[in-house]
């Protein structure tokens, strides 16, 4: 168990002498390279967007189903247009109800997103060179910083969907790093069946258009929530319950890096302890000593009873995914339009 001071090991002198095999971002991924990605809640961002955000009726629904996921009430909603067209039940008010929670989603998501031009060619080629490093790359997050970097250079990487578009189970085992998005992306689609289609889109449309989609589609991704109302989506995905799945069996080398696992992620941090990865290599922001302390101690506790589980800390600034140069300035123009 690594002592509790400041000192802090560069990732390359880490790295070498414990190599990892697999990566686990967070939001603080995310947020290293684009401030505005560090917003506390989609759901109160689509209550304070200030065109077609969630209206009265809208969050009487949310607070009626007891979650601020986005993905299950809209397929909720869905699945009772649906029925009510096949009973000939004449309401538009689920439709309306849908239509509106879709639009308040885009809106929001569009709010905070990092915009297709300010994202240039040497920051995705530097991030896309930091993936391949790595057998499997799990991320929580669901924006489109990966799905951008790595659609410029995708050789190397698996495909884990077919021709069409559709995750299929039987090409997990494909050549090359695999990206699973354990809580979906704005690039996923889910089925009314529980399967998940990617869209193929020209990368600046992958933002401007993810939430257009043929009747019986919605948006795969599972906002800020608790942990066990993630969960529940999760289970309903078969890709997602796979790429969870994959997270539990991961027992080589994984590197946490912006990836705080609280209580929200709750359902991450007991899919690796089931795994028990021989090493934890664990992302630390150098804000002060005590905060590095705090830190340490924070990961100590969530794993320091696993014997079989050694954990070592690095500077996150000295990892390839969080180098200063990547950060991007965000501009005058984008708060005022937001």
């Amino acid at each position: 168990m690594p002592a509790l001071d400041a000192h802090l090991p560069t990732w390359a002198d880490l790295n070498q002498r414990h190599p990892s095999t697999a990566l686990l971002l967070g939001n603080g991924a995310s947020r290293a390279l684009w401030k505005p990605f560090g917003y506390f809640s989609l759901y109160e961002q689509a209550q304070q967007v200030r065109h077609k955000g969630l209206g009265v009726s809208d969050q009487a629904l949310f607070k009626a189903v007891g979650s601020e996921l986005f993905e299950p009430l809209l397929s909720s909603l869905n699945t009772t247009v649906r029925t009510n067209a096949a009973l000939a039940i004449n309401s538009t008010a689920p439709l309306n109800r849908y239509y509106s929670i879709k639009e308040a989603l885009i809106h929001a998501v569009r709010a905070v997103h990092l915009p297709w031009p300010l994202f240039d060619a040497s920051a995705r080629a530097a991030i896309n060179q930091a993936l391949r490093q790595y057998r499997n790359v799990y991320t929580s997050n669901y924006d489109l910083i990966l799905p951008w970097a790595v659609a410029d250079n995708p050789e190397g990487f698996a495909s884990l969907f077919d021709e069409q578009g559709f995750f299929d189970v039987r090409r997990t085992a494909s050549e090359g790093t695999r990206i699973l998005h354990l809580h979906g992306g704005m690039h996923l689609l889910k089925l009314p069946d529980g399967s998940t289609r990617q869209r193929s889109a020209a990368q600046a449309e992958l933002l401007e258009g993810f939430a257009v989609n043929i009747p019986g589609e919605v948006p795969l991704f599972i906002n800020e929530s608790r942990s066990e109302d993630k969960l529940r989506a999760i289970r309903h995905s078969d890709y997602l319950a796979w790429s969870l799945g994959e997270l539990a069996r991961e027992q080589g080398s994984l590197c946490l890096f912006g990836q705080h696992l609280d209580s929200s992620d709750q359902h991450l941090l007991d899919a690796i302890r089931q795994a028990r990865p021989r090493h934890l290599t664990i992302a630390i922001r150098p804000l002060s000593e005590a905060s590095i302390i705090n830190q340490k101690q924070h990961f100590i506790d969530r794993f320091g009873d696993l014997e079989q589980i050694s954990l070592h800390f690095f500077d996150a600034s000295s990892h390839p995914m969080g180098l200063a140069e990547l950060a991007i300035s965000v501009p005058a123009a984008f708060n005022r339009r937001h």
